[in-house]
């Protein structure tokens, strides 16, 4: 403390200030201190130019030249699809060693997918697709060898099975089976032949193709292809149109991946107009389960549309708006007359929708018709509810009634001028 205390003193001494000792003296000490350093001006180094070398002069123009050459290589490096694709699989490659949902085998072109995602979250919700996608593959190729083993098992059954069952077993001719499929597709191929001139029209409207992922999109195309197997099988089929198909368009390039070679083969009209520029719109009804009207009966002189997105899709009332901005009629199934509804949306297949209109059509049954809805969807029908026969006969009940109270009249009315006659 001694120590301390008079090398403060000293330069206490130097300077103006008077020291003093208090009892907060410690904070008096550090100022004095401070103002003495302060005060000192700083001692600088300056060497003799003479013994200092010249500065050689820089040429910018170059330095800024070499600069610029090497950043496009660098980017060019940087930017490529090859590196960018790298980088992508062994983001892919970690990804599968932290035991994420990641497929085994990836295209190039599911490549090509997920570097062209805009974030993480798509790359991600992508990979999941594909690893689903796969797994699905997986499952049918193991369904179909587990049938195939279980065929060799009753072929070698057959083979090693005794004479006496042998003989009991009746043979059968097979040799016109093939000619039986080929007639039964003539006569396919004819009736949507007929069809396509004499038949009722029912457009799908392919203006959706925004409103979807592609995943999604893939879903509806698979719908497309089951209302077309099921519309060609059925004994009066529909004339079915492919309105607003762009040509090269996601919906196009997806049914000329499934069809192939098939699709100029098809029985259907494909177009890139509209169904108001085809069709009178008066004729036009939108089918779609946000519209307030019920449908009641099926008009046979009408043009019924679809529209082809998924059920899944996330943004609601889009048909019904497509319907009231073309100034349509729109329509909706009367499931809640007719069913107990307990589960999901209304919103049905393409597939489903197809087969209600062809058993209402053929049949006017909406109890048959109802029957394509979903079991997991409702708990039963109602008690009240009756089909469209029943609807249609007590609907005409108070007519024929009428009727009759007219004949009984004019009767009546010709028996008396008989008697006035004879009077």
């Amino acid at each position: 403390m001694s120590a301390c205390f008079m090398f403060l003193r000293h330069f206490a001494r130097q300077s103006v200030v008077p020291f003093v000792h208090r009892k907060k003296g410690a904070s008096l000490y550090f100022t004095i201190l401070h103002r003495h350093l302060s005060s000192r001006t700083p001692f600088l180094f300056y060497p003799n130019k003479e013994n200092v070398p010249p500065i050689e002069k820089i040429d910018l123009d170059e330095w800024k030249n070499t600069m610029k050459s090497s950043l496009p290589e660098e980017r060019s490096s940087l930017t490529t699809s090859e590196d960018t694709l790298t980088v992508i699989r062994e983001w892919i490659e970690m990804c599968r060693m932290l035991n994420r949902e990641v497929p085994e085998h990836i295209s190039d072109e599911d490549l090509k997918k997920i570097a062209e995602c805009p974030s993480k979250k798509s790359r991600k919700k992508q990979l999941k697709f594909l690893y689903i996608k796969e797994n699905h593959k997986k499952a049918r190729k193991e369904k179909q060898a587990r049938k195939r083993a279980e065929k060799d098992e009753i072929e070698k059954q057959k083979q090693l099975g005794n004479d006496e069952e042998s003989e009991n077993k009746e043979l059968k001719n097979t040799f016109l089976l093939p000619l039986q499929d080929r007639a039964f597709k003539s006569e396919r191929d004819w009736r949507n032949a007929q069809a396509m001139i004499f038949g009722q029209p029912l457009v799908f409207d392919m203006a959706y193709e925004n409103f979807m992922p592609e995943r999604d999109l893939k879903n509806t195309v698979c719908q497309l292809l089951e209302s077309e197997g099921a519309n060609r099988k059925d004994i009066d089929p529909f004339h079915i149109y492919f309105c607003n198909l762009r040509v090269d368009s996601p919906y196009h390039k997806e049914l000329l991946n499934r069809y192939k070679e098939k699709w100029n083969e098809l029985l259907l009209t494909a177009t890139e107009k509209s169904h108001v520029d085809v069709f009178p719109k008066e004729r036009l009804i939108y089918l779609t389960a946000d519209s307030p009207n019920v449908m009641t009966t099926f008009r046979h002189d009408k043009i019924y549309i679809i529209g082809s997105f998924v059920d899944k899709c996330s943004q609601p009332r889009v048909s019904y708006a497509n319907a009231k901005r073309l100034n349509l009629a729109s329509e909706r199934l009367p499931l809640d007359q007719y069913l107990q509804w307990e589960l999901g949306n209304k919103n049905l297949t393409l597939d489903q929708m197809m087969r209600i209109l062809l058993t209402l059509k053929n049949t006017g049954d909406w109890e048959k018709a109802l029957k394509f809805v979903p079991s997991r969807k409702y708990s039963g029908f109602h008690t009240d509810s009756i089909n469209s026969k029943n609807f249609f006969k007590g609907s005409q009940k108070p007519k024929l009634e009428i009727k009759k109270s007219f004949q009984k009249l004019s009767l009546n009315a010709q028996n008396r001028g008989v008697w006035w006659k004879n009077e």
